[in-house]
């Protein structure tokens, strides 16, 4: 069964420049209907029943559209930042009071078409505290940040990409609750930096994907992702 999965929406989209200027980008349109559709069209495929988003920049806007449109019989949620934002890991922690013991996370600007249910199993079965899904990048679809061996994540870095990293995070993670105990309420956290912790401590299990991924952060990432869902 696929746990709540968490969709973090609160980003300033400054890499868009004038496109998110006044609306946030889960709102900017792609064949016809807003990109968080679309992932949420995604979620259903795979069995998703319950939605948590994390809101910040202009988040009300995301939250009316969602409030007129037919849920796709998932449960939605919604949780605010507040006037300060507090990064991706502090945004989660503000969430984790609507949040079950296991739950998922995916960011709000990227499109994934990897079926996720394997995944929640191999994390349903692991004693770790969190999940990564990782791909072979070799490069090709940003820089790789990922040293991945023997089934095992070694090194995640997003900022020191050293040589052999051929990997990157693909955008779709697990974790249990108790991995954000250590965030205190309202505090500012990245998700990366968690990460890294986890996996120093032991406690980051690994499954590899093979599709590729799409994401709207970037103009040219936008570019590519609509092109993509013209073709489908």
């Amino acid at each position: 069964m696929m746990p709540t999965v968490v969709i973090l929406a609160g980003g300033l989209a400054v890499r868009l420049g004038v496109l998110t200027k006044n609306i946030p980008k889960s709102l900017i349109e792609l064949e016809g209907r807003p990109f968080i559709r679309h992932q949420l069209e995604i979620l259903k495929k795979n069995d998703v029943k319950r939605v948590v988003i994390c809101l910040g920049y202009l988040g009300e806007m995301i939250q009316d559209y969602i409030h007129t449109q037919d849920s796709l019989g998932l449960e939605i949620e919604f949780s605010f930042e507040g006037p300060n934002l507090l990064g991706t890991a502090g945004a989660i922690k503000k969430a984790c009071a609507l949040l079950e013991k296991n739950f998922a996370v995916m960011y709000g600007d990227s499109y994934l078409t990897e079926d996720f249910r394997p995944a929640a199993k191999t994390f349903a079965q692991s004693d770790k505290k969190a999940l990564m899904t990782v791909l072979k990048n070799e490069g090709r679809w940003g820089p790789s940040n990922i040293l991945f061996s023997d089934e095992q994540i070694i090194t995640y870095d997003k900022n020191d990409h050293v040589t052999p990293m051929k990997h990157i995070d693909y955008g779709f993670l697990f974790f249990k609750k108790q991995a954000f105990e250590r965030i205190a309420d309202d505090q500012v956290y990245d998700l990366a930096i968690l990460c890294q912790e986890l996996i120093k401590e032991h406690q980051m299990a690994a499954y590899e994907v093979h599709q590729r991924f799409y994401e709207i952060g970037s103009v040219e990432g936008l570019q590519e992702t609509r092109s993509y869902l013209r073709g489908h």
